[in-house]
């Protein structure tokens, strides 16, 4: 399938579901409250989704990969912040890990589209 928009890549649509997914924790009662936390872990599954899509209409191979690696790390940030959120009892363990688990699942997509692009940009050089 040729990638004609950024909607139509993979890692977005699972940064999407991801930055879902936090939203629905972050409305819970106590985790809602604790602004700091949820406005972070807001940020962060945005960034991931929107680096990706900002990316896509990057000049050059190597901007967008840049770009990509922004999103790698947005991800792991949303786990690191998971973490607090589940010390502090704002999240079961079960939702602790569903999340955790995309966000992990969403990097490794990332990861793999990264190493795509590079063996492009070598191939036509």
């Amino acid at each position: 399938m040729k990638i004609e928009r950024f909607e139509d890549i993979d890692a977005w649509k699972l940064a999407r579901n991801l930055t879902n997914k936090v939203y629905v924790l972050t409305r819970k009662e106590e985790f809602s409250r604790d602004f700091e936390l949820r406005d972070q872990i807001r940020a962060a599954a945005g960034s991931a989704m929107h680096n990706v899509a900002e990316g896509f209409d990057a000049d050059s191979t190597a901007e967008f990969i840049r770009f990509l690696r922004y999103t790698k790390r947005s991800c792991s940030e949303v786990q690191s912040e998971l973490y607090i959120a589940l010390d502090e009892l704002y999240i079961s363990l079960d939702e602790f890990q569903d999340v955790y688990d995309l966000a992990g699942e969403t990097r490794a997509c990332t990861k793999g589209l990264i190493k795509y692009l590079q063996r492009y940009a070598s191939e036509t050089k």
